[in-house]
């Protein structure tokens, strides 16, 4: 007679996510639960704020507008984040312009820029990715770039650093939650690939890519020929697009520097 096989528990990912709250559209929370739940993990949800819809209440520190940088939260936090958030993370997301001001240094070339990633490293993440600049592509002014940097170790005990770069076509476009879309798949596929952020990082920007372009042709069909999307038009397809956030065709690919 054979023993009888104990069932064995699903294993859980679990992700508690504090972000910015709307009923109407995506951005914070409302952009970031949706790809989380639908790669596995389950989601705890604290809304720091509920809006009706999206404002210019941001959830990041800054960007840069017109080519000058733009804080959206009150400078004295600065070192708050500093000293004491950037510590405690094991991945960050800053834009161009947030690494700059973290790290204390400008970046205008990709040297500048792993320079830049170094000092974050050194602050306590082990994953850095820059999800946009405006260093110069090799493929021409229609194209933003992405940097990501990982410290690992590898068999032996070696300490090693990946470093990524990625060439992203601009779109003529202004979209609300795509910043927070993309760090929640970051996270989910950084642990589904824990020590190849190149592979994570062409599964989360093509993913978001699919959705962006998603976004943009139904907008167009909304608004007619020949006129310029609304604001509410340009609403993340995030929902419609559940295939591609589960299986991402890759169509950006990522350069190992």
């Amino acid at each position: 007679m054979l023993p009888e096989c104990q069932p064995q528990p699903e294993p859980e990912c679990r992700v508690l996510s504090i972000q910015s709250h709307v009923v109407r559209g995506f951005v914070g929370n409302k952009s970031a639960a949706f790809p989380l739940q639908v790669l596995g993990f389950e989601v705890d949800l604290v809304n720091s704020v509920q809006f009706s819809n999206h404002t210019v209440c941001d959830p990041v520190m800054g960007d840069k507008r017109n080519g000058d940088g733009y804080m959206y939260v009150p400078e004295n936090l600065l070192p708050v984040y500093k000293g004491k958030v950037v510590p405690l993370a094991d991945i960050i997301t800053p834009n161009q312009y947030e690494a700059e001001i973290l790290a204390g240094k400008k970046m205008n070339t990709e040297k500048e820029a792993i320079e830049v990633m170094d000092v974050l490293h050194a602050m306590g993440p082990d994953t850095v990715v820059i999800t946009s600049s405006d260093l110069p592509s090799a493929l021409g002014d229609n194209y933003l770039v992405t940097l990501g940097s990982q410290r690992k170790v590898i068999a032996g005990g070696l300490r090693v650093t990946e470093r990524i770069r990625m060439e992203i076509p601009k779109v003529d476009a202004v979209f609300v939650g795509t910043g927070d879309l993309f760090a929640a798949m970051l996270l989910a596929w950084t642990h589904q690939h824990p020590n190849n952020l190149k592979i994570a990082c062409e599964k989360t920007v093509s993913a978001l890519q699919h959705i962006v372009t998603r976004t943009i042709s139904n907008a167009k069909a909304l608004a007619g020929v020949g006129k310029k999307p609304s604001a509410a038009q340009l609403e993340l397809r995030v929902v419609q697009s559940k295939e591609q956030i589960e299986n991402p065709e890759i169509i950006i690919h990522a350069t190992t520097i």
